[in-house]
C-alpha cells in the first residue's frame, strides 16, 4: 500500500445529479423532505427549485476520497459545512442535471499514525457548496 503524501491530489470528478438520483436517495435514506422532490414546495420555502440532499453531496465527496485511496485506506471521518444548495433541474430542461465538481488534496500526514488529512472542494455552477470540507483516512 502506497502512503498518501502531502500535496497529492485527487483528479476532479464531475457528477451529474438528476431528479431520479434524488428520488432514489430519498427512498434509500428515508429523507423524503419535499424540498428535494417537489418544485412547488421548494418554491414555497424560497428555493429556486428542487435541491439535492446535502448528505448525497457529501456522500459523493466521501466516495471519491475513499476510491482515490485505492481501497487500501479507511475513511475515518469526514466533516463539511453546507454553504449553497445544489439545484437539480427537471429532466426536460437543458441539460437536465446539476453538475457537481469534486476534487481533493492531501494537506497533512501524521508521521506516527499515517493518518492523512484531505481537503475537499465541491462546487456547483462555479460556487463552493461544501465549506471546511475535510476527510481523514488511515492505512487499512
Amino acid at each position: 500500500m502506497a502512503p498518501l503524501t502531502v500535496g497529492q491530489e485527487v483528479p476532479e470528478h464531475v457528477i451529474h445529479l438528476r431528479r431520479a438520483d434524488l428520488r432514489d436517495y430519498a427512498a434509500a435514506s428515508g429523507d423524503r423532505n419535499p424540498i428535494h422532490l417537489d418544485d412547488d414546495v421548494a418554491a414555497e420555502v424560497g428555493l429556486p427549485g428542487v435541491i439535492a440532499h446535502g448528505m448525497l453531496t457529501m456522500g459523493h465527496a466521501a466516495r471519491i476520497v475513499s476510491d482515490a485511496a485505492g481501497g487500501a485506506w479507511t475513511l475515518r471521518s469526514i466533516s463539511v459545512r453546507f454553504t449553497r444548495p445544489v439545484v437539480v433541474p427537471p429532466q426536460h430542461d437543458d441539460p437536465g442535471y446539476a453538475e457537481l465538481r469534486i476534487r481533493a488534496k492531501v494537506t497533512a500526514v501524521d508521521e506516527t499514525t499515517g493518518e492523512a488529512t484531505i481537503a475537499i472542494t465541491a462546487t456547483f455552477n462555479g460556487q463552493t457548496v461544501l465549506a471546511r470540507a475535510e476527510a481523514r483516512a488511515v492505512p487499512a
